[in-house]
């Protein structure tokens, strides 16, 4: 079953989470603060689903921040004590439509 964005916003909001190290070295590199993190979580939308990923059940939220920069968060499931944001990066648009909602065919 698809996780509920209510339950990964609230535990977003609430600071219960926490950053792979993966995510950590890529907010460094691709300059992504944890306000921004929060603003596209707070307002994006699940567009993949990982149920069966290897480290654990995740999905990738889209969302745009405050600047109306797009991001792509991938996170675990709210079932977690605390959320786990495993990657994110600024998509692109030559891997992903305008939307960026959906991969572009390779």
């Amino acid at each position: 079953m698809p996780p509920s964005l209510a339950a990964i916003r609230e535990k977003i909001k609430q600071n219960d989470f926490e950053l792979s190290k993966h995510a950590v070295d890529q907010s460094i590199i691709r300059n992504i603060r944890i306000a921004e993190i929060k603003e596209a979580i707070a307002q994006g939308k699940v567009i993949e689903d990982y149920p069966d990923d290897k480290y654990g059940a995740s999905c990738l939220i889209v969302g745009f921040t405050v600047a109306n920069r797009p991001l792509h968060i991938q996170c675990s499931y709210p079932s977690r004590p605390l959320i786990k944001i495993i990657t994110i990066y600024q998509p692109s648009f030559q891997r992903w439509n305008n939307s960026f909602t959906k991969r572009k065919p390779k």
